[in-house]
């Protein structure tokens, strides 16, 4: 070993400039430790108590580089409350088991318990990290994972300085009032959120009439809720990584008198295009390049609003600081952004449509599939109760986590009987709300069970929902997996005519796309990473109320599964002895 060690330094010696570029190319292990606890906070002025991971919410930014390994040690100080940790965009290769979906690869982690989450970074690019467990992650566990390329690569476009930014909706009650609403008869919707958050930081009229609130509960001079702030220096090109964890709402951002040029969504590099508004929706992201070449004598307004739904809720608010400028000096509320109007799609759509992959940085897709799966969402009454269907099911979690229910052959804790493929064309109408409301809904916890290796399209059709005349956007999220973004269309979807107008020359790989109202979303992906995999609308209500299908793809490669996510269901009895 010493001989070995002895040539390798003389080949260093003689190869310096080599050497170099492999040791600063070698991957890292990235080591977190945070401690999960409810603290009392005033995100938006109205004191309430939130979820912080050491002690703050957004919870620290995770900073690696492609193919580094990150550890996150997790306490869970909750004190009586369960607790599961998503790492968004992640596509958890070879770790299934840390995809922290509880009942999907894991059980929930215990108040007082610890758990080690262990995964490679493996692209470069802007991803989330969230709650997973019940509607957690609307009370503030939240944060940015940031994944630069290697030490001595590039990327294809050029910037000065980095930053992270993650908009949010904010609630005043808790997600347990919120979910007793959804499950009583009659049925108590969660309604508008109270304030719209930029990287944790609102503002509610705590002088609202009718509320009487008391300053000890709501006060506007609070600077734990003064606008969030972000310096820049005069000349400079800014990459913003925006992110979107709402429990609802889809946005729209603004910087007043700049304009972004979109390079990056969900990890992947887009054929650069501009925008003064961008659209965005729970669990996607951006990176956006603006350049601070405005007046540098004063201030500008940041903004977000919503989009999609009649809003109630007025808009987030921050500032773009131009230094040397006081960071508290406002800008001239005349250069407040319009809010655009609420309910015209057309630009949404067409930005969704913008969105193509960047020449020399286009992963071609297979040409066809081996199987297609239409998935039509509807509103239901099922035993009384409103639900979420997907053709016709609407999703429950079973006790037994199926990574280990599959893993393990355990396939009682589950039903057999896959959902369905497609929905009666005959007997739905996309645009009916009467037709679409099907009282023969039933729900179910049945996954579909894919041939590893191979390609699957997914379409997503919208449709009415119980309110007539009303069609919602709803952003859905892959797990375990990017997906090509095959193309987008109005009305019901026509699988002999609409696939002739897929885009396979340049579509974008995303892990989360739109439907859009009364509109389908054409999506494909290789069935080609062993475990079990969530896919569902990423608004928390949709989500709690069903709106989600699991594939099961090549369980049998999957590895030995670390004991620690065990411990709920039948899995108290199992000896799992795999590692982390």
């Amino acid at each position: 070993m010493a001989a070995e060690g002895s040539r390798i330094s003389i080949l260093c010696f003689f190869t310096t400039l080599l050497c170099f570029s492999l040791q600063t190319s070698e991957a890292k292990v990235r080591h977190y430790k945070w401690e999960v606890k409810y603290e009392f906070k005033s995100p938006d002025c109205y004191r309430k108590l939130v979820i912080t991971i050491n002690g703050g919410t957004p919870g620290p930014t995770i900073i690696a580089q492609q193919n580094d390994t990150v550890v996150v040690d997790v306490k869970n100080s909750l004190g009586t409350e369960n607790l599961a940790i998503h790492w968004h965009g992640i596509r958890q290769i070879g770790s299934p088991w840390a995809d922290g979906t509880e009942g999907v690869t894991q059980c929930p982690v215990l108040p007082g318990d610890t758990f080690r989450y262990k995964f490679v970074v493996d692209r470069p690019g802007t991803y989330l990290y969230h709650a997973h467990y019940g509607m957690q992650r609307e009370s503030g566990l939240y944060g940015s994972i940031r994944v630069s390329v290697p030490t001595g690569e590039s990327e294809p476009f050029a910037y000065d300085y980095d930053r992270s930014i993650i908009l949010n909706d904010w609630y005043h009650k808790t997600p347990y009032e919120q979910a007793a609403g959804l499950s009583a008869k009659p049925f108590v919707w969660v309604g508008e959120p109270q304030s719209l958050l930029i990287h944790g930081k609102g503002r509610f009229n705590c002088s609202t009439p009718g509320l009487g609130l008391e300053p000890a509960t709501c006060n506007n001079t609070n600077p734990e809720c003064s606008p969030y702030t972000m310096t820049v220096v005069p000349g400079k090109t800014y990459r913003l990584r925006i992110g979107s964890l709402t429990a609802l709402s889809a946005l729209s951002f603004q910087i007043d008198g700049h304009n972004m040029t979109v390079v990056e969504a969900d990890g992947h590099y887009v054929d650069p295009f501009v925008v003064q508004t961008l659209y965005i929706y729970s669990g996607e992201t951006y990176s956006v390049l603006i350049r601070t070449d405005q007046n540098p004598t004063r201030n500008y307004w940041i903004a977000t609003n919503v989009v999609g739904r009649n809003r109630t809720t007025p808009p987030g608010i921050g500032v773009l600081n131009y230094y040397p400028n006081h960071p508290k000096r406002s800008p001239p509320p005349i250069n407040l952004p319009s809010a655009p109007i609420w309910d015209d799609r057309r630009p949404r759509v067409e930005q969704s449509r913008a969105i193509r992959a960047r020449p020399g940085h286009v992963h071609d897709p297979p040409r066809s599939s081996d199987r297609v799966i239409v998935t039509l969402n509807t509103q239901n009454e099922i035993d009384g109760f409103r639900r979420w269907s997907v053709n016709n099911v609407s999703f429950n979690l079973p006790h037994t986590p199926y990574l280990i229910g599959l893993k393990h052959k355990l396939l009682h804790t589950f039903s057999q009987i896959p959902p369905p493929e497609d929905y009666d064309r005959a007997r739905f109408d996309v645009t009916s709300r009467a037709r679409n409301s099907n009282p023969n809904a039933t729900v179910g916890d049945g996954v579909y069970r894919l041939k590893f290796g191979s390609t699957v399209d997914l379409i997503l059709q919208n449709g009415n929902t119980m309110v007539p005349n009303n069609s919602e956007t709803h952003p859905w999220h892959l797990h375990g997996h990017d997906f090509w973004v095959l193309g987008y269309g109005e009305g019901e979807f026509d699988p002999k005519r609409d696939p002739k107008g897929y885009n396979l020359v340049d579509p974008i790989m995303k892990n989360t796309v739109p439907v859009h109202p009364y509109g389908w979303t054409a999506l494909r992906f290789k069935a080609d990473n062993p475990g079990v995999w969530m896919f569902h609308c990423h608004i928390e209500s949709h989500f709690y109320m069903g709106m989600g299908v699991v594939f099961e793809e090549g369980i049998e490669m999957v590895g030995d599964l670390p004991a620690a996510i065990g411990g709920c269901g039948e899995t108290k009895g199992l000896k799992l002895h795999g590692k982390p």
